[in-house]
Parts: C-alpha cells; structure tokens; sequence
C-alpha cells in the first residue's frame, strides 16, 4: 500500500504551489500527495504547467493523486439539465488534464456538490437516479482517459446522496463501470457506520481509494479511532491503493469555512510543527497497518 497525504492540511486555500508540496512529501517519507482539481482553473491553467508538474513529481519519485469537491454550478445530479450538461463538461476536460498528468485516481463527491446548500430542498430519490444516469456517462469518458472515479461516502452535515458504505456500493453497483469505485473516508465512516473495520471488508475489492483521519480531524493516532481494527480489515481485504491521509487543522481561508474549521484544532501550527506531526502519524499507520 502507497501512504500519502493531501496537501490542503497546510493550507487555507485550494490552491497552491504543489511543486512545494511534492518537495515536502518526499522529504517526509510519503509516496503520494493528493492536489485538488480546482487549482486547474486557477494556479494550473496551461499544458505544459501541467505536464511540467507531472514530471517534477517523477522526478521526485511521488505519486499525484487528485480530490475534488464539485460546486453548485457542477453538480451532475442537478434537476436543471443545463447544469448537468455543464458539469459533464467540466468534468470530461478535468478528466483530461488528470490523463496529461498521468493521474489516474480522482476521488471525492463527485456524484453532487460540496458543500451542499441545506437550505434548498431535499429530492434524495430523484437526485440519485438523476446522478447515476450522468455518472454512467462521466464513467466512460473515465475510461477513455485510464483514470478511477472514486465515490467519496460522506457524512449527513456534508451530503445526502451517499452516507454510508452501503450506500456507496449500491451506487457504484448501478453505475456498473470498473472505473467507478467505492472511496472510504475514516472521519465520515466514525459518524455514519456502526462498525468502521465492518464497513471496510464489505467494501471488499470496491474500495478504490481510502482517507485517513482522526475524528477530531487531526492526523491518525492523534485521537480515539480504532486503528488496530481498520488495519485489520484492510488487511483482510488485501486492500493495497492508495491511503491518503485528510487532516484539517487550521481555520481561515476558503478550506477553514468550507470544513468549519473555526479554532486551532492543536496547540502549535506552525510549518515545522505540522510536518513533524504528518512525519510522525506516518510512521504510526505504516506501523499499525503492516501493509
């Protein structure tokens, strides 16, 4: 199993020099760092940015994963057919850019929009069959570029389509694509699932992708998960992608908002601090996973 982290536990904005970040993580002792696609319309705009990145990161010996929370206006299980068609659109030139890179992992609500606007109405059924339909489309241009799409299960404060493992699979099993996985997250499976470990060996050879997360949000063994147990069931699943660590710490910025994020969440964040508790937290999941 490769271990990374996701760039965003030192940052307050979406965006960032992932150059740095790939400097960062090697040095660490990480084999992949995780970068969002919003950067794409912002930091990372042209091919040979992107296709400078790419080599950078080989030359670094990391691996680039790639997270992505859709907005409103990306929304693939929109009731107006407008947006849907925007939103496959936004997603098959995303998908190409993830190929130019030679990343073939995209995970995260991609069946919706983050963070979702609770205000609105609520149409769980209608909104699913709706997402399904288009993610059968969005799947095949996911074939066409070698990328996975991962099918981040998230808790109730943050969507309403998938809660739970379950759930997951019953998407992922209407969708019917290879490239259409189940992607588990430690923080959101401590609120929604009975059994964290039971819920991993249901997922079985669905699970494309795993985050990594105390429920306090710190970096793994920073709190109470039972990561004896997930470890075991990884183990037992012969689960061997990609474990990518999500912790948030820091409010301020658009990532303090959007997480809610709104006090630190440990006593020193300083660079130094945060790298020596990423640095540590690995050695402790490469320790208690075993894999």
């Amino acid at each position: 199993m490769k271990y990374g982290i996701y760039f965003a536990y030192w940052e307050h904005e979406w965006d960032a020099d992932y150059r740095y970040y790939i400097d960062k993580v090697s040095r660490l002792g990480f084999d992949i760092l995780e970068i969002s696609c919003g950067a794409f319309g912002k930091t990372y705009t042209t091919d040979a940015q992107l296709t400078e990145l790419r080599d950078y990161a080989k030359e670094k010996g990391v691996t680039l994963t790639a997270g992505y929370g859709p907005t409103k206006e990306q929304n693939i299980s929109s009731a107006d057919p407008d947006t849907a068609a925007r939103a496959l659109d936004f997603f098959a030139g995303t998908l190409g850019k993830l190929k130019l890179m030679d990343i073939h992992l995209l995970g995260g609500g991609l069946y919706s929009y983050w963070p979702v606007d609770y205000t609105q109405p609520v149409d769980k059924e209608a909104d699913l069959a709706r997402s399904v339909g288009n993610m059968k489309k969005l799947a095949k241009i996911a074939e066409e570029n070698g990328v996975v799409l991962g099918m981040e299960v998230l808790n109730r404060f943050e969507g309403y389509l998938l809660n739970t493992c379950e759930e997951g699979l019953a998407y992922v099993e209407a969708v019917g694509s290879p490239n259409v996985g189940l992607m588990l997250d430690t923080f959101h499976m401590n609120i929604e699932e009975d059994n964290i470990a039971a819920a991993i060996r249901r997922a079985g050879d669905k699970l494309v992708h795993l985050h990594l997360g105390e429920r306090n949000r710190q970096v793994p063994g920073k709190g109470t998960l039972p990561w004896d147990e997930i470890g075991q069931a990884l183990r037992d699943i012969g689960y061997s992608r990609a474990a990518v660590m999500e912790p948030f710490v820091m409010p301020g910025g658009t990532i303090g908002s959007e997480i809610k994020v709104w006090r630190d969440l440990v006593g020193d964040t300083s660079e130094e601090a945060l790298d020596r508790d990423a640095e540590g937290a690995l050695r402790f999941v490469r320790h208690v996973f075993g894999i």
